[in-house]
Order: structure tokens, then sequence, then C-alpha cells
């Protein structure tokens, strides 16, 4: 909305000239966000308590966990609702970029609150079944990737190669074909989104790293798409040019600010949970940003935490099923450092999970250079 503002001011603008950079207008859907949260979540919590949707937990987990029962969870659908409407008023709505985003993210969570509520319903953690999970997940984000291959992608100067980090595209460029990289792109998204639900285990587990992504990821999408003073920034940086890619910085911003704002009330001992509904929205988004900034392959090292985990219970499952042994004491791996002998405290692992995906950022950003 303000941004439209902008474009109607467009032969004197004045004030409203702020309004048009991408800059100033994440820095407003930071704070926009930040305080949304901070404001109605304590309404939020009243309420979920009073309709005592509590949070349902599994009878083989850390017996730390157990006083959990109970907690408000399903809070993720306030972190949603805040970053939707932040977007509205601070993205430039006329880029495709935004409203794609914004629906991968929207359906993620819808999906994640049928999850939710089924548990709530049936008192147990099961919720849907993995298949229905798999199935309404990857088939959302295909259609939307189709209409994205066939109709915005040509205009944008979108291509299919994936550019490795630490490598210079001149020196290698790993090419695929149209359907091999679409398929890559709704596998990236998916597995990203799975990566942020199982990461979702301990208090304020899940969200931080999700705000250290959440900021590399508006940087990445401001330098991909951004024009300073006549020089493309991407160009420059020898980065993949995507034209109109930088207003996710905004909607990233956005992101970042709702989340620190439900980390307030998530940080131990945690006063809400965001459920399904705020896991698959927030890792939906990081997954689709990820994409159409061509930073997939980058996003493996600075969502590393969120890849460990995945790959944890992937590790965990076919270990058991082809072995009848376990690697692990539990998966995912957070869960493993709470049960073996020497067990962590869950802020200590909390805290060093934090440690490792701020590290992991800055390598990220460092690659920028160090090629």
């Amino acid at each position: 909305m303000f941004y439209w503002l902008y474009q109607i001011q467009a032969n004197d603008p004045g004030v409203f000239r702020l309004f048009g950079s991408p800059v100033f207008r994440g820095i407003a859907a930071l704070f926009t966000a930040l305080i949304t949260c901070l404001l109605l979540y304590p309404w939020l919590i009243r309420q979920l308590q009073l309709k005592q949707v509590g949070q349902v937990v599994r009878d083989d987990g850390p017996e730390s966990h157990f006083k959990k029962r109970g907690t408000p969870t399903m809070g993720g659908t306030l972190l949603i609702v805040a970053l939707v409407a932040t977007c509205l008023l601070w993205c430039n709505l006329a880029n495709p970029f935004v409203w794609l985003t914004l629906a991968i993210t929207t359906i993620y969570g819808v999906v994640g609150f049928i999850d939710d509520w089924m548990k709530l319903h049936r008192k147990s953690s099961g919720g849907l079944s993995e298949r229905a999970k798999i199935v309404a997940q990857v088939g959302s984000v295909a259609l939307l990737m189709a209409l994205f291959f066939t109709t915005i992608a040509p205009d944008a100067g979108y291509s299919t190669n994936l550019h490795i980090p630490f490598v210079k595209p001149e020196t290698f460029t790993l090419a695929l074909p149209g359907w091999a990289y679409a398929i890559f792109a709704v596998f990236t998204i998916f597995a990203t989104s799975t990566a942020v639900n199982l990461t979702d285990g301990l208090d304020g587990l899940a969200v931080g790293p999700a705000i250290v992504s959440s900021v590399t990821f508006g940087i990445l999408c401001y330098l991909t798409g951004a024009t300073l003073f006549g020089v493309k920034v991407a160009d420059y940086l020898l980065l993949p040019r995507v034209a109109g890619v930088d207003e996710l910085a905004v909607f990233c911003a956005a992101m970042a600010g709702a989340s620190i704002g439900f980390l307030w009330y998530n940080t131990y001992p945690a006063m809400v949970f965001m459920g399904d509904v705020g896991a698959l929205a927030l890792g939906g988004a990081l997954g689709s940003v990820a994409v159409f900034a061509k930073h997939e392959l980058l996003s493996i090292l600075v969502n590393g935490v969120f890849v460990v985990e995945l790959l944890s219970v992937v590790i965990q499952r076919y270990s058991f099923r082809w072995t009848g042994k376990r690697v692990f004491a539990m998966a995912p791996i957070h869960h493993h450092f709470e049960k073996k002998a020497s067990a962590w405290p869950e802020s200590r692992i909390t805290v060093r999970f934090w440690i490792i995906s701020i590290m992991l950022a800055l390598v990220g950003l460092a690659s920028l250079k160090v090629r």
C-alpha cells in the first residue's frame, strides 16, 4: 500500500520517496511485524488457554518434555497473519514474487493448521498422515511453480542453472533442463518446510535459525535484484540476476520481525508454541525465497541447522529399517543431545544451535566474495 503512495506521487514524491526504497520499507516491515506480534501474542495466548488449545506431547519423548503438555500451541497462526498483513502494507503488490511467496507460505500454513487441529481433536501426536501432508505440500507448490515458469520466469530473466557457492559462474555452473530444475525447485521448498517443522521441538529452537535465515536471504534477495547508481549489483558480485526479486527483501524483513515477536514468547520456558501451522509456513517461505532468488544450493549452507535435523531423521529411519539399529538416541538430532548419557539442558542445545546458525549464515554471505 505504501509503495502505491510513492507511485502516485512519482512526479513530486517528497517524503513519499522513502516508500520507493526496498531498504526503508524492509526496516519498516520488520518493526511493523515485530510490534504487531509483541502486542497481540498476550491476547492470543489467553484465548488459546481459554479454549484449551494445548500442546500434545509424545509418550516416547524426553521426560523433560512432559511438563510442556497443555502449553498453548498453534501460535504460528498470528505469525502468519502478521507477516501477510505487513507485506500488504509495505511490499510492492504489483510484484509477482511477493504474491507467489505469500501464496506458498499461506498454503503451507493451512496444511499445518489442519494437522494441528487434528492432533488436538484426537488428543494425540498424530495429525494428518504423512502421505496426505506430502501430497498437499508437493502438489500445491508444483502448481504454483508451473504458473511461475510459464508466466513470470521468462520476463524476470530467470535461469534454470544452479550456481555453486564459492565458485565463479564462468568457472562452473550446473546447467539443468527445465523439467529437472522444476522438480529440484519443488523439492527444495518441500524439504525446507519439512526440515523447519522437524526442528521445532525445543523452545525457540526453530524460530531462532529462521530469523537468521530470514535476514540472510533478505540481504541476498536485495543484492540479486537491486540496481545501485546504475549498476546491477548482481552483475558486480557475479550473482545470478533475477529482475524484481529484490522486493522479497521486504518480505524477508517482515518474516524476521514476526519471528522475533514470536520468539519473545517462545523462548525458554515457552509461553506458546508455533505448531505445524507456523513451522511449515516458515519453512515454505524460506524455501521459496531461496528458489526465487537463485540461491538454492547456498540455502543448504545458510539453513544448515535445518538440513542436519532433516538428515538425522532420514538416517535414523533408514538405518533402523535396514539394520535394525539406531544411529542416534532419538531423532531429530536435538533430542539425541537431550537423551544421551551426558545430556545437555534444553536451553544449552537451543543457544548452541543458534550460534551454529549465525556462523553458517556469515559463511554463506562471505561466499559472495570468496571465490
